[in-house]
């Protein structure tokens, strides 16, 4: 067997169909960076299967190290509450599997990399920058961190990449949502905007975010990040810090 430990790749799940067929082609993309690490795939909601069952197949089969990363892009409740409380219980009924849960995604320059790619993709010129305007659209959370992590990566990413404009904008929980901020760039003279999700995989927020971009005219609306390399990379650099955290004795294990 691998001794290196398997990665299970936590995504929150939806009804929407797209939502898990994008998580398949992202860890499709890991797993060719990868070849032979054990890559899995595991829901809190929705979809199946749920992460608990795949932690009980993965000890039955005689695995015994899983690094389990949140497919999340902000430190928010579902990595601060949820996913620990379910990774803790399981751990407590799996004794000879020790669980380790890893950094999420966000923030990290391959994320901006990443956005970038899918406003190319959209339709964006390198020479439309300085006349361009980007809300960068996310799903959006009750907690106060992930909101102000957010406009911290909207700040930079206006500093570092020679953008017009860069403003936060949410789907959920939050103001502003994303016509309202597509309209506050229009009424500041910006004279191109355009729509990023930052978002992984399709889905009713999703969904949201380009409503508004429609509604507000937008000039363009990048896809989602979906199974981009650069969020490939950035799984594989998360197993990694997992790895080698606990290889220094830097992460805790949630065993009982």
């Amino acid at each position: 067997m691998d001794a290196r430990p398997t990665l299970l790749v936590i995504a929150h799940g939806s009804r929407d169909p797209r939502h898990a067929a994008t998580v398949s082609a992202l860890c499709a993309r890991v797993r060719a960076l990868r070849p032979g690490l054990r890559v899995e795939v595991g829901y809190l909601d929705f979809n199946a299967p749920r992460v608990p069952r795949v932690l009980e197949r993965l000890s039955a089969e005689g695995v015994r190290d899983v690094v389990a990363l949140p497919l999340l892009l902000t430190r928010a409740f579902h990595a601060k509450s949820d996913i620990p409380a379910v990774l803790r219980e399981a751990a407590a009924r799996l004794p000879l599997l020790t669980i380790r849960q890893a950094a999420v995604l966000g923030p990290s320059s391959l994320l901006t990399a990443a956005l970038e790619r899918r406003l190319a993709e959209a339709g964006l010129r390198p020479g439309d920058r300085r006349s361009t305007g980007v809300v960068l659209a996310s799903a959006g959370s009750s907690d106060p961190e992930a909101g102000a992590v957010l406009a911290d990566i909207a700040r930079e990413w206006w500093h570092t990449a020679g953008w017009c404009a860069v403003r936060p904008a949410f789907a959920s929980a939050s103001l502003p949502r994303t016509a309202d901020a597509v309209r506050a760039l229009r009424a500041e003279g910006v004279k191109r905007v355009a729509v990023a999700p930052y978002v992984i995989a399709p889905g009713f927020l999703p969904d949201r975010i380009a409503a508004g971009a429609r509604e507000a005219r937008a000039d363009l609306l990048a896809p989602v990040l979906g199974p981009a390399p650069e969020l490939a990379r950035l799984l594989v650099r998360r197993y990694d810090g997992a790895v080698l955290a606990h290889a220094r004795g830097d992460l805790t294990a949630l065993s009982a």
